[in-house]
């Protein structure tokens, strides 16, 4: 019987692949406009020039291990306490700049200001469209009285609660709120689910964790007894290292699984 179900936040309730790809579409516009660069094109070498660049900071092992991946560097604050985050704090401004700015010059433009204005630019983006799945609230709607329900997603404290405080009608679903940056390891490591089985006060077997990253939402769970459904709406092929227990393709179907454990 189910009596507490996990969700991850990102790509699962909230649509944030979506909301980067909007930041993007709109500030790469902005560049498209002043120089007639072709969009996709210049994207993609911010892109690129972002993840290089991430990965030769310090602070790249640690963020690996929390779970935050490059383009949320290129928008969040990282106003949170501990070394490492104080570590980001103090790169991210300059990783933001350097990040366009190379973009900018992998398509044969050298404008720094630009390049920081641009910066600047998709992180007013970002905040401004926030996008949550049609089948989020409907879902909770109907699971809330019934279940203990945990938000457990990896990042650092700052940028989550930022990421929940635009999209604020998420936040009341959950007893529990738990952010990897602040308990100090992300998912998949088995301790943060144990932690959770914890505080709800249940068994591996009474619970479900849903998520849509097989290598951290899901292989977590598994390494822990925890029962994963994996919400797979991209149809993506299975893997032979990670196998979750359920695969749905919407958030709807987690009743019928839900019916059929009780």
């Amino acid at each position: 019987m189910v009596r507490a179900i996990f969700f991850d936040l990102d790509d699962t309730l909230l649509w944030d692949e979506k909301s980067i790809q909007t930041a993007f579409d709109k500030t790469c516009q902005v560049a498209v406009e002043r120089y007639g660069l072709e969009q996709n094109q210049f994207e993609e070498a911010v892109r690129e020039e972002a993840r290089q660049l991430y990965a030769t900071y310090e602070t790249y092992p640690f963020t690996k291990m929390i779970g935050i991946n490059p383009f949320e560097g290129l928008w969040g604050t990282f106003n949170d306490a501990g070394n490492d985050f104080q570590k980001m704090k103090e790169i991210v401004p300059t990783y933001r700049k350097d990040a366009w700015t190379g973009g900018l010059k992998r398509s044969g433009i050298d404008d720094e200001q630009f390049g920081a204005e641009l910066a600047t630019l998709f992180i007013e983006n970002r905040k401004e469209n926030p996008f949550v799945y049609e089948e989020t609230f409907r879902v909770l709607d109907l699971l809330k009285e019934d279940y203990k329900l945990v938000l457990i997603t990896n990042g650092s404290p700052s940028l989550q609660q930022t990421k929940l405080s635009i999209t604020p009608e998420l936040i009341t679903y959950f007893e529990h709120i738990i952010i990897s940056g602040g308990f100090g390891v992300g998912k998949p490591d088995p301790s943060i689910f144990e932690h959770v089985l914890e505080l709800c006060d249940v068994q591996a077997a009474e619970a479900l964790m849903v998520g849509d990253n097989r290598m951290t939402d899901i292989l977590g769970a598994n390494r822990v007894g925890i029962p994963s459904v994996w919400i797979n709406r991209k149809n993506e092929e299975p893997i032979e290292e990670v196998t979750p227990t359920y695969e749905i393709a919407s958030l709807e179907e987690l009743q019928e699984i839900i019916n059929k454990k009780k």
